[in-house]
């Protein structure tokens, strides 16, 4: 290994052009990691706040932006089992993916489905990390249930469209234009909402003859709050993971009256212990479904790093249908 590698910097925060490719320290691997050769990187919402200076980062996790990547193992740290080097995998990250290389826990690794190329196998690892975390393992959406997604065609909504389809649940969706809403169904949802042109409320209560959906993840946040909750089925659970996290009013009654919950989560900021169940649980659970085709990720722009800018505009002009994602 040598003294120095390339990757993103962000000297200070800003617009998209802040960011330049430049050499940093080489990382090495610790206790327990693997340092792996990045051959692709998932762009992600979380890097444009962080680029912005708005999502600082956790105590003593790499300060470069990438939570997400997809490589070869070049070495292995002290006390790894179960991994080679020249192994293909894919990982979640605690930073540091918009690298030729990044140290990684070897429990947040995942191998390369053999069916997808680098630059699918880098799209999934955020999406179904946050999609299992928090409708699986957290609200327990189960076959029969009715799961409500808004934001479909993001990242995190073309995976949770096909993961839930694939468990049998039924999917509900919104999205902006007709464009997306009929993605949407493309991916799977029983039904896609413009919420541009109709009240989303009504559409879930029209669709599920009243009753509403039993797990709605939401990604807007504050302006959604008191209209998701009049969407809870009985005994239904709202999980929110983005968004507006201005105050915002909660109409308890309702709240009570549906005998729901309210819970609002992130995934960069759990321990160690916790990433490494939630990682277990989608290699477990996830990659035979990814294996069999049954959820194959969404990529709608590939950049060169070099030109990360350009991929960070793609993701904020809101237009994108599925993942954009960095080659290295």
């Amino acid at each position: 290994m040598g003294d120095a590698v390339k990757a993103i910097v962000v000297p200070s925060p800003g617009p998209a052009e802040v960011m330049h490719w430049t050499s940093v320290d080489t990382p090495a691997p610790g206790p327990g990691e693997l340092l792996v050769d990045v051959r692709a990187s998932g762009v992600n919402n979380a890097d444009i706040l962080q680029r912005q200076g708005a999502y600082p980062v956790p105590t003593g996790d790499s300060p470069l932006l990438g939570l997400e990547c997809a490589g070869v193992v070049r070495a292995l740290g002290e006390g790894v089992d179960g991994w080679a080097v020249g192994d293909e995998v894919c990982a979640l990250l605690n930073g540091g993916g918009y690298a030729e290389q990044v140290a990684v826990p070897a429990a947040q690794v995942l191998p390369k489905p053999a069916t997808l190329t680098f630059e699918e196998a880098a799209a999934l690892p955020e999406a179904a990390c946050t999609v299992v975390s928090n409708v699986g393992m957290g609200a327990g959406l189960r076959a029969g249930e009715t799961f409500l997604v808004h934001g479909g065609t993001s990242g995190i909504g073309t995976f949770a469209i096909q993961w839930a389809k694939a468990i049998g649940a039924g999917v509900l969706t919104t999205a902006g234009t007709h464009r997306k809403t009929d993605r949407a169904r493309d991916l799977g949802a029983d039904e896609a909402i413009n919420y541009r042109q109709e009240d989303f409320v009504a559409a879930v209560l029209a669709a599920t003859g009243g009753r509403g959906a039993d797990v709605i993840l939401d990604v807007v946040g504050a302006p959604y709050l008191d209209r998701n909750v009049h969407c809870l089925a009985p005994d239904g659970r709202l999980v929110i993971i983005g968004g507006s996290v201005s105050p915002a009013s909660l109409d308890l009654a309702a709240l009570m009256t549906r005998r729901g919950s309210v819970s609002a989560t992130t995934l960069r900021a759990r321990g160690s212990e916790q990433k490494a169940r939630i990682v277990s649980t989608v290699r477990d659970e996830v990659w035979p479904l990814v294996e069999q085709g049954l959820i194959r990720p969404v990529i709608d722009t590939v950049v060169p790093v070099t030109e990360a800018s350009r991929a960070h505009r793609v993701l904020e002009e809101g237009q994108a249908v599925g993942k954009v994602v960095l080659v290295i």
